[in-house]
């Protein structure tokens, strides 16, 4: 009997689709296709990490492309392609730019990959993965954003450096848009399953929470060429080896909403379980009504912006 391997597409063999390629590698989980319309530059990561097989264990095939047949059969789609944000540059500014690589890259998807769930990297992610799924017409289970688990281990980060604890045992929750309006929530963050509440002083987690929702900005500033890569290219790896393995984590990602939180027609960053099938189920919390209203608040914006700039 054979039993084939899982198929990753990766679309984008920048720093970021590299790096969520280089990661999902070292996981072991199938053969994993790079495509980039420069078709050398996605041929030339994947020989490289390919050359790197042994050293790493790895069994299945890196191949690279600028064809989009070479995808067909994927069972997850990473998108990262599209331009990063430059010093100065807000999210935001991109939308005009990456909404039209969007459409060509969730054309090729479409016709070629028609049963895959999609995560979308591309920034504005929100904006961008509402996008995608307009231009798939996949239900919208099968088209998330990875947004959430790269804000929630940017805020674990700096709580464990507050803490003076191990990574290992944060857990942080961060909720709402991938960009200036996202809602840290220290009421759902733990350390050990103590909540942070209990374990820093309020200026420490205001200061923590302002640093998480300007963590991409900070990286910006630094890099002076780029954007941040290491950090959301394995946190889009870790949402592709849930669905791949159908391990049911429970994370924060950029769901549809239909209701939940007051929000409707709308991606935004919300709990969820993400298995098989994609976001299998959105969780409601209990807000408070300041985390509510920083929600919708956050929900309203990418809201007007989708109407403003992507005319939905």
């Amino acid at each position: 009997m054979s039993h084939s391997r899982k198929k990753i597409a990766v679309i984008g063999a920048g720093n970021v689709g590299a790096t969520c390629a280089f990661v999902l590698a070292q996981k072991k989980l199938g053969d994993i296709v790079l495509l980039d319309i420069y078709e050398g530059f996605a041929k030339g990561k994947a020989l490289d990490m390919s050359q790197n097989g042994q050293v790493l264990n790895y069994d299945g095939n890196l191949t690279g492309t600028s064809n989009y047949e070479d995808i067909a059969g994927a069972d997850v789609v990473v998108v990262t392609s599209g331009f990063p944000r430059q010093p100065g540059m807000t999210r935001e500014d991109l939308i005009a730019k990456n909404a039209s690589i969007v459409q060509q890259v969730g054309e090729g998807i479409k016709e070629h990959a028609p049963e895959s769930v999609i995560i979308m990297v591309t920034n504005p992610l929100d904006l961008m993965t509402y996008h995608m799924q307009k231009v798939t017409g996949f239900p919208s289970h099968r088209v998330c954003g990875q947004a959430g688990v790269l804000d929630s281990a940017r805020m674990t980060h700096f709580v464990a450096d507050a803490v003076g604890c191990s990574e290992e045992d944060v857990q942080a929750m961060v909720l709402g848009g991938h960009g200036d309006t996202m809602v840290p929530l220290p009421r759902f963050t733990t350390v050990g399953g103590i909540a942070i509440t209990h374990l820093l002083d309020e200026d420490t987690i205001d200061a923590i929470c302002k640093r998480t929702a300007s963590g991409g900005g900070e990286i910006v500033k630094l890099l002076e060429r780029g954007s941040a890569f290491y950090a959301p290219g394995s946190a889009a790896a870790v949402m592709a080896e849930a669905v791949l393995n159908d391990r049911k984590r429970l994370i924060p990602a950029s769901a549809y909403l239909t209701g939940q939180y007051g929000l409707d027609d709308v991606y935004i960053g919300v709990p969820v379980i993400l298995g098989a099938n994609g976001i299998e189920k959105i969780l409601e919390l209990e807000l408070t009504s300041d985390e509510l209203t920083s929600l919708q608040n956050s929900g309203n914006f990418y809201k007007s912006q989708l109407n403003d700039i992507l005319g939905y």
